[in-house]
C-alpha cells in the first residue's frame, strides 16, 4: 500500500505576515499525523522572499511537541553551511524529544543565493566537501567511533539514545542519486524542482550502484511532488493559478508571496502561454480521485512505495482540504497505526 508523506516550505502569502506562515507549518504538521500521513518534512532556505522556513531544526523541535507518531524530518539540512558535528548534535537533540521519528535529510545546494550562502559560511570550497562531511554526519548522528588520525577522533554528539535520526540524501540531479547508492543511503528526488526531469536516470543510477549498508541493506527512494486536490477539478484548477503565477514571475526574477487566486491572473506572452500549457499539462491537480490516480500510476511508473507532496495555496484552509481529501482518498486513517 502507498504510503504519503508531507513537505511543507512555510510559503508566504500575500495579505498576511510571514511569521503566520511557521505557524500554519506546526497546525498543519498536527493535521497530517491526525489525517494518518507517515513523514512530515520541512526545508532550509534562507534570504528567500516566498519561502521563509530558514531553520528546519527549530520548527522539528516545535513539531516534536505537538505530534506523538509521525516521523519529522528536513527536506534538508543544507549541509555546506554548517559544521557536521553540530547539525549531528541538533538532530540527537531532536531524536532526544522523538525518539526513532527523526530524519535527517541532508542536501548540497545553497537553498539560497551566492552572497548569502557566503554570508553563511565564507568557505567558499565547502560543497568541495560534502561528500566527506555526510559521512562524518553519519557517524555522528549514529554515535559510530571516528578512526584513529581523525580530528574528530575521541569526540562524540550527544545525547546518546537507543535511537538515533534517520540520514536521507536528498538530490534533483545524479550527483545526489550516486551518493546516496555509494553511502548506501535512501534518496528523495526532488520531483517538483525539475517537474520530473532527470529522475527515471537518477534512480537507475541509484538502484544499480547501491551499495547495501547495515542501517539500509536495500535501496530506499522516493519523489517529493507537488499535487493540489479540491472538492472539484474546477475548484483545484482555480487554486493552481497561484503557483502557476509563482512560477511564471519567478522566471522573470520577480519572487515574492503567493498571489490569491483572484489576483494571479495577467497578461502572459507567447512563451509564457507555451510554458503554462506545459506547467498545467503535467500538474498533478484535480479532484481527490484524479490526483490520486496520477500518484498511483507515477508511483508504479518509478517502483516507489511512498510518496512525498508538496502543496503550495494561497489560503491556509485550501492546502489542509487537498491533503484531507487525499488522506480520504487513501484511506491512511484506516491503514495507518502508531
Amino acid at each position: 500500500m502507498l504510503k504519503l508523506s508531507v513537505l511543507d516550505q512555510s510559503v508566504a502569502a500575500s495579505g498576511r505576515s510571514q511569521d503566520a506562515a511557521i505557524r500554519q507549518t506546526l497546525a498543519l504538521a498536527s493535521q497530517c499525523e491526525a489525517w494518518g500521513y507517515h513523514r512530515f518534512w520541512v526545508s532550509e532556505h534562507h534570504s528567500h522572499p516566498s519561502i521563509v522556513g530558514s531553520a528546519p531544526e527549530v520548527l522539528m523541535a516545535a513539531m516534536a511537541a505537538r505530534t506523538t507518531r509521525i516521523r519529522l524530518g528536513s527536506a534538508g539540512v543544507m549541509l555546506p553551511h554548517y559544521a557536521p558535528l553540530k547539525v549531528a548534535e541538533q538532530f540527537r537533540v531532536l531524536d532526544a524529544l522523538a525518539p526513532g521519528r527523526i530524519d535527517l535529510g541532508v542536501g548540497r545546494a545553497p537553498g539560497s543565493d551566492g552572497r548569502t550562502a557566503q554570508l553563511l559560511n565564507p568557505d567558499r570550497h565547502a560543497s568541495d566537501n560534502f561528500p566527506q562531511h555526510v559521512m562524518e554526519l553519519q557517524a555522528w548522528v549514529t554515535g559510530e567511533p571516528m578512526p584513529a588520525g581523525h580530528p574528530g577522533h575521541g569526540v562524540y554528539a550527544y545525547p546518546s539514545a537507543a535511537t538515533s535520526p534517520d540520514v536521507w540524501m536528498l538530490g534533483s540531479s545524479d550527483y545526489g542519486a550516486q551518493l546516496a547508492a555509494h553511502l548506501g543511503l535512501p534518496y528523495a528526488f526532488a520531483y517538483f524542482i525539475t517537474e520530473g526531469q532527470g529522475v527515471d536516470n537518477a534512480f537507475n543510477l541509484y538502484r544499480a550502484n547501491y551499495r547495501p549498508s547495515e542501517r539500509n541493506p536495500k535501496p530506499h527512494a522516493t519523489v517529493c511532488v507537488w499535487a493540489l486536490a479540491a472538492d472539484t477539478e474546477d475548484e483545484a484548477w482555480a487554486l493552481f493559478q497561484s503557483r502557476a503565477r509563482w512560477k511564471l514571475d519567478r522566471n522573470l526574477g520577480r519572487i515574492g508571496p503567493l498571489l490569491p487566486p483572484d489576483q494571479a491572473l495577467r497578461g502572459y506572452n507567447a512563451s509564457e502561454q507555451v510554458a503554462m500549457a506545459e506547467l498545467r499539462a503535467s500538474a498533478m491537480v484535480g479532484s481527490a480521485s484524479q490526483v490520486a490516480g496520477k500518484l498511483r500510476q507515477l508511483a508504479g511508473r518509478l517502483q516507489l512505495d511512498e510518496v512525498v507532496i508538496i502543496t503550495w495555496t494561497h489560503e491556509p484552509a485550501a492546502q489542509a482540504r487537498s491533503y484531507e481529501l487525499l488522506a480520504k482518498e487513501f484511506s491512511l486513517t484506516t491503514s495507518t497505526h502508531p
